[in-house]
């Protein structure tokens, strides 16, 4: 029975120790050159704006939903359309999901390393491709 109680504390200190890594990574929204902000729209237009890393591969742009709070994610998902801003530009996109082939690419292009893994709790990883809205419907702003 006290070794069941010393799992339950451990498991417990773990899952608090996630929860407060995303909270703060959620509070001060790091940035750097690989930064982009998303702007996600709710059904009713609401935009909803969220700083991710951008990954480069094969000429294509993408992000990935690497932690568990995905709200942005499944917000872009449901309604693909999203706004990208990156070095002082913003321009639409749609944001397509990655599956099979290129999923795997994508995730060789950028690993997670061990330690980042353990602090964000394992979560699955998904990316979405960001394609150019078609000319001359892109909006542009600087």
């Amino acid at each position: 029975m006290k070794a069941l109680k010393i799992v339950g504390i451990v498991v417990l200190l773990y899952v608090g120790l996630v929860v407060g890594f995303e909270s703060l990574l959620g509070y001060f929204q790091p940035s750097g050159d690989t930064t982009l902000v998303i702007t996600t729209f709710d059904p009713d237009g609401t935009s909803q704006p969220r700083v991710v890393s951008q990954i480069d591969s094969d000429g294509q742009l993408y992000v990935a939903a690497n932690h568990w709070p995905r709200a942005w994610y499944q917000r872009a998902l449901e309604n693909p359309n999203v706004r990208v801003a990156i070095g002082g530009q913003t321009r639409d996109h749609v944001a397509v999901p990655v599956t099979g082939v290129e999923h795997e690419r994508v995730a060789a292009a950028r690993p997670l390393g061990p330690i980042f893994r353990v602090l964000t709790g394992f979560p699955p990883r998904y990316f979405l491709r960001l394609d150019p809205r078609e000319a001359g419907r892109d909006q542009l702003t600087e």
